[in-house]
């Protein structure tokens, strides 16, 4: 039996003035898995995430969210039920850690209560002591902190969709490879479906069930590392061959004795 659709895009295009941002793309993202959406500045990926909670609209072509047509939803309404990680966490600067996790259930009306209760599981799932954090200002703390404030933020009323756009870009290699593989585990924890914008090809590669590769507003190629390194487009192997010759050129200048 097929798996089912959490997302799926139909002959869609997005437009801004003369520039296609997106362009007659059709994409299916099936419900539970991790999809990582790879190209380089001005592809269209970050369009094509946006345009899935609405806040970008699309010019033409249909864009179906867990079957339901999302021009049928009332926008808002849909982007309470999707979670979205912002590049740099996002977080607003006057509110505290809590207030910040908390912003999504208290619009929906759950109460004090229980929203504390949601915020320290959060804390807790993300890694951060609850103690130590739940009363900060974003200004308070590291950038990875920030970040693990913004997942918890973006699984607050319990989506089962997470968009991600460039999640870890902002931070340095150790603890954008350490929250990498957190939400991974998180990911797999809690069934999500995930849909990550990044330029890092290493980083689709290894935390990406499945890699999406944009280029000027079309998807070129989609499936697994395996599938793509298949694929008889030029852009598509030059990207999958980056990070190997980022490994042959760190080999080289490594010493071999003594490695970890």
């Amino acid at each position: 039996m097929p798996s089912k659709l959490a997302i799926s895009y139909a002959r869609v295009t997005k437009s801004f003035g003369p520039l296609k941002a997106v362009d007659d793309v059709s994409l299916d993202i099936a419900e539970g898995e991790f999809l990582a959406i790879v190209g380089g500045s001005g592809s269209g990926k970050t369009t094509l995430l946006r345009l899935a909670n609405r806040l970008i609209e699309a010019d033409s072509g249909t864009i179906t969210v867990e079957n339901e047509d999302v021009q049928n939803v009332d926008p808002v309404a849909l982007r309470r039920r999707i979670g979205y990680v912002f590049q740099a966490g996002g977080l607003f600067p006057h509110l505290s850690v809590a207030d910040n996790i908390g912003v999504t259930p208290k619009l929906l009306g759950v109460s004090a209560a229980d929203i504390a209760v949601r915020v320290d599981e959060l804390l807790e799932l993300v890694q951060l002591d609850r103690a130590a954090h739940r009363d900060r200002l974003p200004e308070a703390l590291s950038g990875g902190q920030r970040q693990r404030v913004g997942v918890a933020r973006a699984l607050a009323a319990k989506p089962r969709i997470v968009l991600m756009d460039e999640p870890f870009g902002a931070l340095d290699p150790l603890t954008r490879d350490a929250l990498g593989e957190d939400f991974r585990d998180l990911h797999r924890k809690l069934g999500l479906t995930s849909v990550m914008i990044t330029h890092d090809m290493t980083e689709a590669i290894l935390l990406a069930d499945r890699i999406a590769v944009m280029r000027a507003g079309k998807l070129l190629a989609q499936g697994t590392p395996a599938e793509l390194s298949k694929s008889g487009d030029a852009y598509v192997l030059e990207l999958l061959r980056t990070p190997r010759r980022q490994v042959e050129r760190l080999n080289a200048r490594l010493p071999t004795s003594g490695a970890a």
